[in-house]
């Protein structure tokens, strides 16, 4: 499936994936809406066969603007508009303790997010800075629920360091599209207050895993777990491959020979995360395609997943 950037904005530095158009920082998701020109509704409408007899059971979610069809859904099914799924963060952003930061559309508008920056930031040593944001993404395929995400990026090398951690803060917040989602969308922004604790122990994890110095052997069985050889030996060659690349990142990756960094486990983990993010490359013929994927990867994707096997392994050595 192709994700394809619909359309996007962004404050501040240019992103890496280079889209968008820059803007004064929106004080409201609706500014942040009109800004990424994603003002459009989604309709829920009967589907029919092609003689006109209507399916039981069967509606189409169909954007607004545009009359293109994204998915197909159930009786239960509610869309989340835009403005209401952006509106989610108003009250964060209102009260100062986040900017919008980037946000957009990608394919036809399947998914759309939201990126919120908070004002702390994780300082690993005294050159190597960790920014913390809030992520919001919302399908409108049926394909999955409304999410926030706690999303660290590593300055020095714009690593994006999704960790999985315990109780509610390693699955975010999830809203279904089902139900009374208006006091679900209640509930939720109170549960933003859990940023604060999630972003405490990821300091707490990323201190632990600088000062864990890793030899060549720890580091080669560390990567074993995180790209395992195949069980039945097909492919085998590729995982090495892979594994040679990230010991590489290990090394000489970005931010990774800074005082402090290199030799550790936190090294080791920027080496899976700059792979994930920089260096693999998901297939596409369209440059605009490609660019696409790859953010679909890092923050829902097979990047996004090699990542937390990453930490769950790190997690291993220092817990």
């Amino acid at each position: 499936m192709s994700h394809n950037v619909d359309t996007m904005f962004y404050t501040g530095e240019r992103p890496w994936h280079g889209l968008g158009v820059e803007l004064e920082q929106p004080a409201t998701a609706a500014e942040a809406i009109e800004a990424a020109k994603m003002g459009w509704e989604i309709k829920k409408v009967p589907v029919h066969l092609p003689d006109g007899v209507e399916i039981p059971g069967h509606y189409a979610t169909v954007r607004g603007d545009t009359g293109v069809p994204l998915g197909v859904v159930g009786d239960q099914y509610q869309p989340i508009q835009n403005k209401e799924a952006f509106s989610f963060f108003d009250s964060v952003v209102g009260e100062g303790q986040a900017i919008y930061h980037t946000a957009g559309s990608l394919g036809q508008g399947e998914r759309v997010w939201i990126l919120a920056k908070l004002p702390e930031i994780i300082r690993i040593t005294v050159e190597d800075v960790v920014e913390e944001f809030l992520l919001l993404t919302n399908s409108h395929n049926g394909w999955s629920s409304l999410r926030v995400f706690y999303t660290p990026v590593r300055v020095v090398c714009q690593n994006t360091l999704n960790m999985a951690l315990g109780g509610v803060a390693r699955k975010g917040i999830a809203i279904r599209h089902s139900g009374d989602i208006r006091s679900k969308i209640a509930e939720a922004q109170r549960a933003l207050g859990l940023a604060a604790e999630f972003y405490s122990e990821f300091a707490e994890v990323a201190a632990l895993c600088r000062e864990r110095e890793l030899a060549m052997k720890e580091l080669d069985a560390y990567l074993k777990g995180v790209v395992p050889d195949p069980a039945d030996g097909r492919n085998s060659a590729r995982a090495q491959n892979v594994r040679q690349e990230m010991t590489r990142l290990f090394e000489t990756g970005k931010g990774n020979t800074l005082p402090g960094v290199r030799g550790t486990l936190w090294a080791a983990l920027n080496g899976v995360a700059e792979y994930a993010d920089h260096v693999r490359v998901p297939r596409a013929k369209d440059p605009a395609d490609r660019v696409s994927n790859r953010m679909e990867s890092i923050w829902f994707g097979s990047g996004a997943t090699l990542k937390a096997r990453a930490w769950d392994k790190a997690l291993q050595l220092v817990k």
